[in-house]
């Protein structure tokens, strides 16, 4: 599948820091402490989501005009299935590691709850992604989205954008508001076998109504960039820079607003309010504003940078061209399903030997986490193993004008 190299740079920057994030450790891990998600309230699986949605845009709405609806959707749906795979191939292995590892039950109960291999209501549960173990939760999420993206496509392959926009905005909101309660919650208590039952409900880390706007922006961008109704260096243009202003304000704001939530020093009398505004998992306005801010400066130091008359801002967009480039990234980025799936193992198996083993001093504890690192690239290695390699080229400075798909 053909695709931007530079969006598959970002998408194994974003693995890598998914499994340093998701690495638990008695005592914590020093390495989180230092990554982007204590700089502002934007996080890994945010620009998963939106990269995957992207390029879902890019990749099916070409094909959508190509060879019409019918022909996208079975491929888009074909995806689906094989997602949907994948997520329920986890579970069970995690469930099988449960039955042989020794106390392994024990040591992953607050991440599987009361699941085992041999609970049908459970498995049904999972197999309907009402009950969304831990870490295991955005593939479900992604799984839904993709299910519906072959309407959406066709809504903007018409030229109905705008209502796709408007209409997911208003899904946003009424997950601010709460309003998907009307449903979860008798839900939630059927499965739970009653209000005061001790058994869970629905568990799922991931307002749906939520964080849909993510995925489905990226997915509007990358329509409209195959039908070519967008021209991205007219939007980045070095010489109108007042938005990227604003999105670097937006950024210095709230700097130190994250910095007090991510060390627990914000005052509780602000707290009590601004908790109500940062709620990750309806993907909150905090959330909202922060990701625009970031997502667009990001884009405009990709794309205008390289072209701006500031010598500093130039060097800036190298650096990051030069961060997104790197192989081992690329490599990730190429084979983001069986990373992602790859890194929910290495994740459970990092915790369950620190619950067997532990708890490891700090330099222990780095050495894992960088051989955790290098185990990661393994299903892409295995994948490529059979793989030509290519003509070596320059290095990029830009991103394409029109945001050419290249190989």
């Amino acid at each position: 599948m053909k695709r931007l190299d530079v969006i598959d740079g970002m998408r194994g920057y974003f693995l890598v820091f998914m499994l340093i994030n998701h690495l638990v450790f008695t005592g914590g891990l020093w390495l989180v402490q230092i990554n982007h998600r204590n700089l502002a309230f934007v996080e890994d699986a945010q620009g998963f989501v939106f990269l995957s949605g992207l390029l879902t845009g890019m990749v099916y709405a070409r094909k959508m005009m190509k060879d019409g609806y019918a022909v996208a959707r079975d491929r888009i749906w074909s995806r689906v299935f094989e997602l949907y795979r994948y997520a329920m191939g986890i579970v069970l292995v995690i469930l099988a590691l449960q039955l042989v590892l020794p106390g392994a039950a024990t040591i992953w109960t607050n991440w599987l709850g009361a699941t085992r291999i041999d609970d049908p209501l459970r498995l049904a549960a999972i197999a309907g992604f009402l009950f969304q173990p831990t870490f295991m939760d955005i593939l479900p999420q992604y799984i839904i989205y993709m299910f519906f993206a072959p309407a959406i496509i066709w809504l903007c392959v018409q030229g109905r954008w705008k209502t796709v926009a408007i209409i997911s905005v208003l899904a946003w909101m009424a997950a601010q508001l709460g309003l998907q309660r009307i449903v979860t919650y008798p839900v939630s208590n059927w499965l739970s076998g009653g209000a005061d039952a001790e058994k869970e409900g629905i568990r799922a880390s991931f307002n749906l109504l939520g964080w849909q706007i993510v995925f489905f922006a990226g997915l509007l961008a990358g329509t409209l960039t195959s039908m070519k109704k967008v021209e991205w260096t007219r939007i980045f243009d070095p010489r109108k820079d007042f938005i990227a202003k604003a999105a670097l304000a937006v950024c210095a704001f709230f700097l130190p607003l994250r910095i007090l939530t991510a060390h627990g020093m914000m005052p509780g009398i602000v707290l009590e309010k601004f908790g109500l505004m940062e709620v990750r998992a309806d993907f909150g306005p905090v959330y909202l504003l922060n990701f625009a801010a970031v997502a667009y400066g990001l884009a405009w130091l990709l794309i205008a940078g390289p072209r701006h008359d500031n010598a500093t801002i130039r060097k800036i967009a190298s650096a990051l061209t030069g961060l997104f480039s790197l192989s081992y990234l690329q490599l990730l980025g190429r084979h983001s399903l069986q990373i992602y799936v790859w890194h929910v193992l290495i994740v459970y198996g990092v915790f369950y030997i620190d619950g067997r083993f532990g708890a490891f001093s700090d330099a222990t504890k780095t050495v894992i986490t960088f051989g955790s690192l290098a185990l990661l690239s393994l299903p892409a290695l295995w994948r490529e193993r059979n793989r030509t390699p290519a003509a070596p080229a320059p290095a990029p400075t830009k991103l394409p004008a029109t945001m050419k798909i290249a190989t």
